[in-house]
């Protein structure tokens, strides 16, 4: 039976180099390295009591190119550089609760104009006709009506304002 700890101490930097040369970098070259290491306290190996040191490298090489072959089956280089976070843009309740409570402010405020100043308004605004053409329904000037929207566009902002906490 052999002596993990004394075979660690003798061997670990020369596997360690070893896996590096091989391709891998510190941190998985250390990771493998220690993983040698376990996988013979976890199975002793039969028949190789006169070389530790080959079937160590033995374990080792197998080890990475177990690991070389799951990166090119996973692409886990894409994983680690090409891949960006996934965002979520649906806002957050807070914001829900914010523009339904605005736009009940607006409501109101829209109940509460000159019902002249009110339909060229809705019909600018919420028709999508122009300005020409909402003069012309509502049997005005264009000056006029650009007058009455701008009124109702101030009074919505005012109302708003007003509600600000």
């Amino acid at each position: 039976m052999w002596d993990i700890k004394c075979l660690f101490l003798k061997h670990a930097r020369e596997i360690d180099r070893f896996l590096r040369r091989n391709g891998h970098n510190a941190e998985v070259a250390s990771d493998l390295t220690q993983d040698v290491f376990l996988r013979i306290l976890a199975s002793a190996p039969p028949g190789h009591d006169e070389n530790p040191r080959a079937y160590l490298h033995q374990v080792a090489r197998n080890l990475s190119i177990d690991l070389h072959r799951r990166d090119k089956l996973i692409g886990n280089e894409m994983w680690e550089e090409n891949v960006s976070p996934i965002t979520y843009d649906a806002p957050g309740p807070e914001k829900i609760i914010n523009d339904r409570q605005r736009l009940a402010i607006v409501n109101r405020a829209l109940e509460t104009l000159p019902e002249k100043t009110r339909q060229a308004f809705e019909l600018y605004r919420l028709g999508d006709m122009t300005i020409a053409e909402v003069a012309a329904e509502l049997d005005l000037s264009v000056s006029r009506t650009w007058t009455l929207i701008r009124r109702a566009y101030l009074h919505l902002r005012a109302s708003l304002d007003d509600d600000v906490i």
